[in-house]
Parts: C-alpha cells; sequence; structure tokens
C-alpha cells in the first residue's frame, strides 16, 4: 500500500527496499545546485567577505579555546591544591573523631563539619561561629604551627649537639640572645666557619626581611603562585610532590596541623621549665629521666619555689 501527499514527497511503499525516490521539480534542481556548488550563487565581493569572515571567526574561537584551556587548567590545579578533604579519610565528615569521643552527641556545634583539617568539634567559645573569623582564625593557628615545630626543633638540636660531645657553647636556648651580644658572638652548631653572628641589628634585619618577603609573597601570590592556596600552596613549593595524590594530601593536613599543636603546647612547656629551673629542655628531660620522683613539675614548682623559708 502506498500514501501520495504532494509532487515533493516521497512516495512510501513497504518493504523498505522498494521506496521511490520523490519527482525532482525545478525548484529541487536549484536548491541541489546551490548546494553542491554554492560558489556559484555569489558574487565575488560576497565569497570575498564570507572567506574573511570565516578567518575570523576561525581565529577568535582559537583564542577562545586557548583561554578557556588556561583557565580552566589553573582552576583545576587550585581545586587539587586547596581540597580540604580526602574521600576515604577518617579524619574528614561527620563520622571524624570527637574530641570527647563516644561521649561528644551534642556537643559539636552544626557549622564544625568535619570539612577542615584537625576539626574535632570543639568550639565551646564560638570562635569559629562566624566564617570569615573562623578563616581567619584557621590560618592563624597554621601559621603558629608551622613556626613552633620549627622553634621547638631549634629549641632541642643544640643541646642534643652538645650532648653528643659537639663543642656549643650556651646550647640553651634562652641564652642564644645574650650570647650574640657578648664579645665573642655565637658560632652556629659550634662552627664559626658556617655563621659567626655578633651584630644583633643585622640578625634582626636579615630575619625581617625574609620573613617580610615570604610572607608577602603568600598573601599577595607571584608567579609561582598563581591559582594556588596561600595556606597550602603545593606546586613549586612542594619539590618532593607529597600533595600529587589527593587522598595522601589530605592526610598531611592532618598530621601538620596536629604535630603544630603539640609543638605550640611544647613551646610554652620550655618556656615554664626556663622560669622554673633554668635549664634547656633537653636537660630537664635527662634529670626526670634519673630520678622521676624528685624531678617532676609538682616538685620544681610546689615544693621548691614556694616553700616558706
Amino acid at each position: 500500500s502506498h500514501s501520495t501527499r504532494s509532487d515533493t514527497d516521497e512516495v512510501i511503499r513497504l518493504p523498505l527496499r522498494h521506496v521511490k525516490r520523490r519527482r525532482h521539480t525545478s525548484r529541487d534542481t536549484a536548491a541541489h545546485a546551490h548546494a553542491s556548488h554554492p560558489q556559484h550563487c555569489f558574487t565575488d565581493t560576497q565569497r570575498t567577505t564570507m572567506a574573511m569572515s570565516s578567518k575570523f571567526i576561525g581565529n577568535n574561537t582559537a583564542l577562545r579555546s586557548k583561554a578557556t584551556g588556561a583557565k580552566s587548567s589553573r582552576v583545576v590545579t587550585a581545586a587539587r591544591r586547596t581540597m580540604s578533604r580526602g574521600s576515604d579519610s577518617v579524619w574528614y565528615g561527620p563520622d571524624r573523631p570527637k574530641w570527647l569521643g563516644p561521649f561528644s552527641e551534642g556537643t559539636v556545634p552544626k557549622y564544625l563539619t568535619g570539612e577542615f583539617p584537625g576539626d574535632y568539634g570543639w568550639d565551646s567559645a564560638g570562635l569559629s561561629a562566624d566564617p570569615e573569623t573562623f578563616a581567619k582564625y584557621r590560618e592563624s593557628e597554621l601559621i603558629h604551627a608551622r613556626w613552633a615545630m620549627a622553634g621547638a626543633a631549634g629549641c632541642v638540636f643544640p643541646e642534643i649537639l652538645q650532648k653528643n660531645g659537639i663543642d656549643i657553647a650556651d646550647a640553651v636556648w634562652f641564652k642564644a640572645g645574650s650570647a650574640v651580644l657578648s664579645g665573642e658572638g655565637l658560632d652556629y652548631l659550634g662552627n664559626p666557619n658556617l655563621i659567626h653572628a655578633q651584630n644583633i641589628v643585622a640578625i634582626l634585619g636579615i630575619q625581617m626581611l625574609a620573613m617580610g618577603l615570604s610572607e608577602a609573597y603568600r598573601t599577595n601570590g607571584g608567579p609561582a603562585g598563581e591559582g594556588l592556596d596561600n595556606l597550602h600552596p603545593g606546586g613549586p613549593f612542594d619539590p618532593l610532590g607529597l600533595a600529587d595524590d589527593p587522598d595522601t594530601f589530605a592526610e598531611l593536613k592532618v598530621k601538620e596541623i596536629k604535630n603544630g599543636r603539640l609543638a605550640m603546647f611544647s613551646l610554652f612547656g620550655f618556656y615554664v621549665q626556663a622560669i622554673v629551673t633554668g635549664k634547656g629542655p633537653i636537660q630537664n628531660w635527662v634529670d626526670h629521666v634519673s630520678d622521676p620522683g624528685v624531678n617532676n613539675g609538682f616538685a620544681e614548682i610546689y615544693t621548691t619555689k614556694f616553700t616558706p623559708n
């Protein structure tokens, strides 16, 4: 069976192998000629204009694609570097460890969701309720944690070297400044050929310049830090590639803040020990191990310092 709609419609007959092509009219012939040879349907001026337009559109599209690709690359890099959590890490999310362990139910504020490393759900003072304030405190804590880890190592390392036979005068950390001000100066690591510090003004100037430039570059960015997180930059600041894997990167963030908090607490202990005993942390540890019942915080603070005369 078949049905005919008009001169220009196809005649459809079953089966499909018997489909007849429609009859061509003069209009069909003109349309076919136009589709097959479009250049014959335009004047020379029209063809020139179309060629210039095609070239402009092609170049413009290539430029847009290149710019979009570069922008997308930067966005992907930034997103990879600034990610806050690892998908399989137990230290993130609602099921992360809390500050009261199994008794933390109902004690965690709603704004502490486990998105950031080191979030144990404790904010009794409400310091993190405002997102902008929380971001500032988080940055401040991380920077202080890094300086505390470097400072704690600097406090114990000279004493360890001295205990192992290296001649270091005034190896205790709180005497380093007075050694610089003395006439002989201070030899770094006990080696006069390494760094011989005698001018406290020069030391402060170098430290302020180095720290100021580093902080300015971290906060304001630069050629090597474009599109990267100012707290965990990565890129050229990660030559070992420790942050290449997102899950490993998330775990390292947790380890960093945990060790940094411990370092800040340790430095506070170093200060108190220096005031009470007049000794460095390594010597205090050696004394405590030799006689824990006598050399401890309770005996030193309450028994020795506050005993009535």
